[in-house]
């Protein structure tokens, strides 16, 4: 039977290594320490991904042709149904929802007492937001040659923030909803809508222009990677204060 992840379960070696960190210290300084080491290692990540893609994987034979000829078929197939519907994937896995979004969530958490949880969505979506952002720095690619409906930098296509974003909050919501939900058929429901979600906003940002599919892709792997992160780091920390409560 599929086994939905939860956050509350006994973290792996790489989490136990974690857990203990902090020594005799307080585990909120391991906590912190996790969430500086995930941001280095995902940061890192999504800029080798980033050279990987524009100096070797887009000069292969055909591949800079294709990502840039999805783009132009979707171009040449826009009507106003599809543009207000990619309007709308976009806006939520925008700046001014998922803030909000996350910090409902913690509310929430904060009120139950839950502090981890209260910080989980928060902090993933601080640590894809900061991967983003540098790798940006150091990836330069330029946004698909089609008529965009967005005006933002022309030469910040590669990854997506807004599929990287999505995944992380929406994704980690489903995560701490069926880490409590015992209903087996509440937590497919949870997870499909959750998975549904970033395809519907890598679909919208495509449709409109700002991203490449190979942008998108990128984009997913920081995203999974900023979620896998905090589900290790919480678990760690979850384990530290537990022994230090021994």
């Amino acid at each position: 039977m599929l086994a939905f992840p939860v956050l509350d379960r006994e973290p792996g070696v790489l989490g136990r290594r974690l857990a203990a960190l902090p020594g005799e210290g307080h585990p909120v300084w391991m906590y912190l320490c996790g969430i500086v080491l995930s941001l280095a290692a995902i940061a890192a990540l999504s800029i080798i991904a980033g050279l990987l893609v524009t100096r070797v994987l887009l000069h292969a034979h055909g591949v800079a042709y294709d990502d840039q000829a999805f783009e132009g078929f979707l171009a040449r197939h826009r009507s106003t149904g599809l543009t207000d519907a990619s309007l709308v994937g976009s806006i939520m896995a925008g700046g001014v929802v998922l803030p909000i979004v996350a910090g409902v969530s913690a509310l929430v958490a904060a009120a139950l007492r839950h502090w981890r949880l209260a910080c989980f969505l928060l902090l993933a979506l601080a640590v894809e937001s900061a991967s983003y952002r540098a790798t940006t720095l150091v990836i330069h690619r330029h946004r698909p040659t089609v008529p965009r409906l967005e005006h933002l930098p022309v030469n910040a296509s590669y990854p997506s923030g807004h599929m990287a974003a999505s995944i992380a909050i929406y994704c980690g919501l489903a995560l701490l909803l069926t880490s409590r939900l015992t209903n087996r058929s509440a937590q497919v429901g949870v997870w499909a809508i959750a998975l549904l979600v970033p395809v519907f906003v890598a679909f919208s940002r495509l449709y409109r222009g700002m991203h490449h599919p190979l942008d998108v892709a990128g984009g997913a792997l920081v995203g999974i990677a900023a979620l896998s992160a905090l589900v290790l780091v919480s678990r760690a920390a979850n384990l530290a204060t537990t022994r230090a409560r021994r």
